[in-house]
C-alpha cells in the first residue's frame, strides 16, 4: 500500500504533518481521519483502519493536529474549534488535489470534531465516529486536577498517557461551551456510530446520545469488547471493513470501466499480519477477500487457506459451466452445488517423470431439478470442460520475477 508523506497549512498557518494512504489501484473515494485527544496520526487504530480502507479503494488522509505529533504549532494555543478548523484545512488541501473527502472518520474527540467539521466540508456524504463523546467537555476528566491551576494561571502542564502536555484556558473554555447536538441534527450526511459497550474511557451512553440526535440515514455498530483506543488488530480490521461496506451505500465506489477486451486484471495479495499468515486478496478494484491458515498452523483462521481458494475456484467454475450449458439448452436445472475435497495421492501409476505425490481434487456435484438421466449425464460430462478443471489437469508454468520498489 503506497503512502505519501505530506504537509499542509493548518488553521493558523502552521505546517501539519500528514500521511495519505493510497490504494494500489484507482482511488474510488477519499476519507479524512481525525485522531483521538493528544494522540497522533500514527496510532495503531488510525494506521490499521486506513490500511483496510485503502485495500478497498478508499484513500485516507490522516494528520497530526496543530502542536501534536510531527505537526508544527503550539498545542497550548489550540482548542476544539481549532481542531475543527484544521480538519476543514485538510479537506481544502485534498480538494486542491481533486480528492475532496467523501468520508469523515473521527476517533474519540476526533469523532466529535468531524461531527462539527461536516458543515464546513460540502463534499462529505458520510460521517463515522469511533468511541466519540457526545459532549467534547468529556475530555476534561483527563486533567480534572489541573483545572483550578489552568483557570488561575491561564495554562498548566499535565501528564496524559505518560507524556507532558500544556493545556491552555481557551481549550478548557471551548470544550465546555461546545454543544454538538445542533451539529449532529443538521449533519446532512449519513452517520455511522461505532462504539464498544465496555469502553471505560467514553461510555456507550455517548454513542446513544449521538445516534438519537442524528436524523436518518444513521447506523450503529458495536465494537464488542474492543478497548477505547482500538489497539487490537482484529478490532481495527473489523472497523475498517464495516466502514467500507457501509460507505458503499452512500459513496460511489464504482471502479472505472476497463477498456474493451481488457483481461480480468491482477490479483494482488498483500500480507496484513506479519506475526501470522493473514493476507489481503484484492482482485481488481471490486473484490476483496482474506486468506489465512488455521490456528493449528500458526494462523488466525480469519479466511480460507490458499488450497481452499484453489478448491473454491474449481467448484465455482464447475457450477458456472454447468449453469451456462443448461441455460443455453433450456433444461430445467433448478440449482447446482459442488463439493470439493483436495488431497495428495501417490503417483505410482502416473506417467510422470517423478513418482512422488500428485494433487487429487474429488468433486461431488448435485444437480437439482426435474432433469432426465441423459441430461444429467451430459451435464456431468460438461463439468469436465470447465476452464479451471482444464488448467489444473494441464501443465501450468509459473513465471516469477522480483519487483524492486
Amino acid at each position: 500500500m503506497p503512502t505519501e508523506r505530506i504537509t499542509f497549512a493548518g488553521h493558523d498557518g502552521s505546517q501539519l504533518a500528514a500521511r495519505l494512504d493510497l490504494p494500489d489501484g484507482p482511488v474510488l473515494a477519499t476519507a479524512l481521519f481525525a485522531h483521538c485527544f493528544t494522540c497522533s496520526k500514527d496510532i495503531p487504530a488510525a494506521r490499521r483502519i486506513a490500511g483496510r480502507l485503502a485495500m478497498m479503494g478508499i484513500a485516507v488522509l490522516r494528520f497530526d493536529f496543530t502542536g501534536l505529533g510531527h505537526s508544527a504549532g503550539e498545542f497550548e494555543n489550540t482548542s476544539f474549534t481549532s481542531n475543527v478548523q484544521d480538519l476543514v484545512a485538510a479537506a481544502q488541501y485534498l480538494a486542491g488535489r481533486k480528492k475532496a473527502p467523501a468520508l469523515l472518520i473521527g476517533h474519540s474527540l476526533g469523532g466529535a470534531a468531524v461531527l462539527r467539521a461536516r458543515a464546513g466540508i460540502p463534499s462529505v456524504k458520510g460521517v463515522v465516529t469511533l468511541g466519540a463523546p457526545a459532549d467534547p467537555g468529556h475530555v476534561s476528566h483527563h486533567f480534572e486536577a489541573a483545572l483550578p491551576l489552568i483557570e488561575a494561571e491561564g495554562a498548566a502542564d499535565v501528564t496524559l498517557g505518560g507524556r507532558p502536555f500544556r493545556i491552555g484556558r481557551q481549550f478548557v473554555e471551548d470544550i465546555a461551551q461546545t454543544q454538538l447536538e445542533p451539529a449532529i441534527a443538521g449533519l446532512n450526511a449519513a452517520l455511522l456510530v461505532l462504539h464498544a459497550p465496555l469502553d471505560d474511557t467514553v461510555s456507550i451512553d455517548n454513542a446513544a446520545q449521538i445516534f438519537l440526535a442524528a436524523k436518518h440515514p444513521k447506523s450503529f455498530v458495536t465494537l464488542d469488547d474492543a478497548d477505547h483506543l482500538i489497539t487490537r488488530q482484529a478490532d481495527a480490521d473489523y472497523a475498517g471493513e464495516v466502514i467500507a461496506a457501509w460507505a458503499a451505500r452512500y459513496v460511489d465506489l464504482s471502479p472505472p470501466a476497463p477498456p474493451p477486451g481488457a483481461p480480468e486484471g491482477v490479483v494482488r495479495v498483500t500480507e496484513s499480519d506479519p506475526a501470522g499468515f493473514r493476507q489481503d486478496v484484492q482482485s481488481g478494484p471490486d473484490h476483496h477477500a482474506v486468506a489465512d491458515e488455521p490456528v493449528s498452523y500458526g494462523g488466525t483462521n480469519t479466511g480460507m487457506s490458499p488450497y481452499g481458494f484453489v478448491s473454491a475456484g474449481l467448484g465455482a467454475c464447475t457450477s458456472m459451466t454447468i449453469r451456462m450449458y443448461a441455460r443455453r439448452k433450456g433444461w430445467p436445472l433448478d440449482g447446482v452445488s459442488v463439493d470439493i475435497c483436495h488431497d495428495k495421492v501417490h503417483a505410482q501409476d502416473a506417467e510422470a517423470a517423478t513418482r512422488g505425490k500428485v494433487d487429487e481434487f474429488r468433486r461431488r456435484i448435485r444437480l437439482h431439478g426435474p432433469l432426465d438421466a441423459d441430461q444429467r449425464a451430459k451435464l456431468l460430462e460438461i463439468a469436465d470442460k470447465c476452464p479451471v478443471h482444464r488448467t489444473l489437469e494441464g501443465s501450468s508454468h509459473v513465471v516469477t520475477e522480483l519487483i524492486t520498489d
